[in-house]
């Protein structure tokens, strides 16, 4: 059995209570789905700036009434540090005598998007860096276990060696990146002053089921996605060698769970990169999603667009995952090819409900 099957196995055997912030996210929302269905006690916090409540419909419709019923919601924002406080206790629903504490916070609450850190530093920052702190004193406060936060890749800035290291860092190029890395420093900060245990995940191109592909930052893969069912053009930044370390869902909710309960003390207040370990350019992202369209019957004739570079995007990125592997047991399943196989059905039937 290997490290996140037995975890799994534990967790059932013995339910902890978690708190997720921006519970109504892509990547909050598969984390939802994954501990109810553990049978884990979950307060949820998120105040809809770019999560959907129909993300929390559907994990309501994947898990049986019991498991819901050990969801607590919250409509609220981290950037007010009582919501914060008040999101660490569990109430179970309907009876708010029955009450826990909250052991494990996985943040996943920001503002997302480099090109909108671009467009509006000011919020970017107000979400990122303050919202952060005030979880940060909340768990302080109640003596959370673990505190796992949503780090990125974009940390690594302009610094050029492949594959990524979680030691060697470059200048950040966008405010996005500025924010994530003081994420990484507040912790440290937060370890040493008051010995808050707490985990960074830097991901790196995070897709899957529950991504949104209308909006106007949307991730690469649904959106081009939605153009080729559409047998639109799609339009790739650059010449289309640039590449990415496309990381599943799968593999980012198995590295949230391990490293909330890695026992190893050298596990803990550390950075870790969660991605696959390869590269994917562009031009390659775009005929793999071609030929799993063409297997479900979906055919295109159109060719990419070439634009312009982006502003503040880096050329390659790769994440060294030793680290990951060897501390905390990580062990991605899915390679960027297999991850679109298994979402598509997703993407495919939710372009159709958008449509």
């Amino acid at each position: 059995m290997n490290s996140i099957a037995e975890l799994q196995s534990r967790l059932i055997a013995s339910p902890k209570v978690w708190l997720i912030t921006g519970v109504a996210g892509f990547i909050g929302s598969n984390l939802l789905e994954t501990l109810l269905k553990l049978n884990q006690y979950v307060v949820g916090l998120d105040n809809f700036s770019t999560g959907k409540k129909s993300n929390i419909v559907e994990v309501e419709g994947l898990v049986t009434k019991n498991q819901w019923n050990n969801f607590y919601f919250i409509e609220g924002d981290v950037c007010s540090l009582e919501e914060c406080r008040r999101a660490m206790i569990f109430f179970r629903s309907g009876d708010e005598r029955e009450r826990y504490p909250v052991d494990y916070i996985l943040h996943h609450a920001a503002l997302g998007s480099v090109p909108r850190s671009i467009e509006d530093p000011i919020q970017t920052n107000a979400s990122n860096v303050d919202g952060f702190l005030n979880m940060l004193v909340a768990a302080k406060e109640f003596e959370i276990k673990r505190f796992v936060y949503a780090a990125s890749s974009s940390t690594y800035g302009d610094h050029l060696s492949l594959p990524k290291v979680e030691d060697m860092i470059g200048k950040p190029l966008s405010p996005y990146a500025v924010t994530k890395y003081v994420n990484e420093l507040y912790a440290d900060v937060f370890k040493r002053a008051y010995d808050l245990d707490s985990i960074g995940l830097r991901y790196f191109n995070v897709f899957g089921r529950r991504q949104d592909f209308l909006g106007a930052y949307s991730a690469v893969i649904p959106t081009w996605i939605a153009a080729l069912i559409r047998n639109k053009s799609v339009l790739i930044n650059g010449d289309g060698e640039t590449s990415r370390d496309f990381c599943y869902i799968e593999n980012v909710v198995q590295a949230n769970l391990l490293a909330a309960t890695c026992t190893k003390s050298e596990s803990a207040n550390q950075i870790y990169n969660i991605a696959v370990g390869d590269r994917t350019t562009l031009n390659e992202l775009f005929e793999i999603l071609v030929d799993k369209l063409s297997t479900r019957g979906i055919a295109t004739s159109t060719r990419p667009i070439y634009q312009q570079f982006r502003e503040g995007d880096v050329r390659h990125s790769q994440a060294d995952i030793q680290k990951a592997r060897s501390l905390l047991g990580y062990a991605p399943t899915h390679k960027v090819a297999e991850g679109i196989s298994e979402a598509m059905n997703w993407y495919l039937a939710n372009y159709e409900h958008n449509h």
